[in-house]
């Protein structure tokens, strides 16, 4: 039988979280069962190494609200908390990262602002981030600076991927064409109805970061190309810029021809070389990466696969003559832009 619809869905993607999974478990549930409503735990399960999955499994027999999302391969953060999104059943969709920078016990305040307010998105803004380091202060202020520069005034300032959608907003991404999307500025595109609850950042519970450097950097790439085709000018401009500079250059050159010095023009020929040689292949980078962004959306990939979802798992109740869920795993139809078997991946690129 299936179980009834939950009023909050609460998704937690980890990826090799072994060691934070007791601490997650006694705070966040704590909190959920304080809160007098009907919620599911969608913890998924980004292809881990470690203990992990057995932790989980662990837990599930303890706690009937905890379901397990297992992806095939390791997706990626913003893929897993796709995944999560789209499978959550509840009438209130909150995202949480496992390490408990963000506190659970925000969650509530953030269900109380939406239905007080009326509003379908809520975010997390987190009013101090003393506990991270300085060059990573630094380097998140650039980015939010950056980003509201380019996709504009909406997308809240120190804001990461804690935050609150309705039902409504939930199926609103559902419904856009993109396989790998930002979700910290696809989210505030969507224009609905939004506030914010600010929190005080937390340093990381256990275990290490699962966000080094080369991340971060390609976080900012995806979002600056996904969302923007300013890169694209800044070529152009370049390369105003080098005409208007090479005209004055040939301005000299003909100068020094006339004045008998054109031996001595070898440093603005030199010069000029070098800077239209950088300026080539600048541009031919910057084109290159959305003729690849192009060529990874003709493809239609999906962004994940999904392995199992004990949400599918045939219940007590059940008969025994119906096909279990790792009978039907490869068949059965998904309703996220992830799959479950190659049947679906047509039914991806409509």
């Amino acid at each position: 039988m299936t179980p009834p619809e939950p009023t909050l869905s609460v998704v937690v993607p980890m990826f090799n979280e072994e060691s934070v999974l007791p601490l997650l478990v006694r705070r966040l549930r704590g909190v959920l069962d304080g809160l007098d409503e009907a919620y599911e735990v969608v913890a998924v399960d980004d292809g881990s190494t470690d203990g992990t999955a057995a932790g989980l499994s662990r837990l599930r027999a303890q706690w009937p609200q905890l379901r397990v999302l297992r992806l095939r391969r390791n997706s990626g953060h913003q893929a897993a908390l796709l995944a999560g999104l789209l499978r959550a059943r509840g009438r209130y969709v909150v995202s949480i990262d496992a390490d408990l920078q963000d506190p659970p016990e925000v969650i509530g305040e953030m269900l109380d602002r939406a239905r007080t307010d009326g509003l379908d998105i809520v975010y997390g803004v987190r009013a101090d981030r003393s506990s991270d380091t300085g060059f990573k202060r630094w380097t998140a202020g650039l980015y939010y600076r950056l980003m509201r520069r380019l996709v504009g005034k909406q997308v809240p300032a120190q804001a990461g991927d804690f935050r609150l959608l309705s039902r409504v907003a939930v199926e609103a991404l559902r419904g856009l064409p993109e396989r790998n999307p930002v979700l910290r500025l696809v989210v505030p595109w969507l224009g609905f109805p939004s506030g914010e609850v600010s929190y005080l950042r937390e340093e990381r519970a256990a275990g290490r970061t699962k966000y080094p450097f080369s991340r971060m950097v390609g976080l900012a790439a995806d979002s600056v190309t996904s969302f923007s085709a300013a890169p694209l000018r800044i070529a152009t401009w370049l390369g105003l810029a080098g005409v208007v500079i090479c005209g004055l250059l040939v301005v000299v050159a003909v100068i020094a021809w006339f004045a008998g010095a054109t031996v001595t023009g070898w440093p603005s020929l030199y010069v000029a070389v070098l800077f239209l040689g950088a300026v080539q292949l600048l541009c031919l980078g910057l084109v290159g990466e959305y003729v690849g962004r192009i060529y990874t959306a003709v493809q239609g990939r999906p962004a994940y696969f999904v392995a199992t979802d004990t949400a599918e798992e045939p219940s007590a109740t059940d008969t025994a003559e119906e096909p279990s869920a790792s009978d039907t795993a490869d068949r059965r139809p998904d309703r996220d832009s992830g799959v479950d078997g190659p049947a679906l991946l047509a039914d991806t690129l409509r």
